[in-house]
């Protein structure tokens, strides 16, 4: 069963039982910032609700250090820490993809929805646009969180 059939499965529960509230866990040390990068949270903010409840357990799960069973690592980019969750939805496929190659901090690079009914594979405009986020993830992190 898709990720987001399983989660539509449950709807019929209280949303607080199916992800982490936020207001009850306690502030984690260890928990990493999560930083957007570009247009990323606006595009992961235009997504259908119960995909935006997918990709924030996927992310919740990077912050804590964990790899959520919807997160894969993207083709194409080698050993760099980037991860890829997709999630189907109304016959529609919704991406995010972020990156844990950083100590203190996840990074959401990109996040959109798939226009191409021909394969599964990322298209190349995207992944452009995560090397070019990727670095200025790198940026932001050398001056901003490392000097810490």
């Amino acid at each position: 069963m898709p990720v987001s059939s399983l989660a539509r499965a449950f709807s019929n529960l209280d949303i607080a039982s199916q992800i982490w509230d936020i207001s009850s866990v306690p502030a984690d040390p260890k928990r990493k910032e999560v930083r957007w990068v570009g247009s990323s949270l606006g595009d992961l903010r235009s997504f259908p609700k119960d995909v935006r409840i997918v990709m924030g357990v996927a992310l919740n799960a990077a912050q804590l250090g964990h790899k959520h069973s919807v997160a894969k690592p993207l083709k194409h980019m080698g050993s760099a820490g980037v991860l890829e969750i997709v999630d189907d939805f109304d016959g529609n496929t919704y991406r995010a993809i972020y990156t844990v190659r950083f100590a203190e901090v996840v990074y959401v690079l990109h996040a959109f929805q798939k226009k191409s009914k021909r394969g599964v594979q990322t298209p190349r405009s995207d992944i452009d646009l995560v090397n070019l986020r990727l670095k200025h993830a790198e940026e932001d992190y050398k001056a901003n969180v490392k000097k810490k």
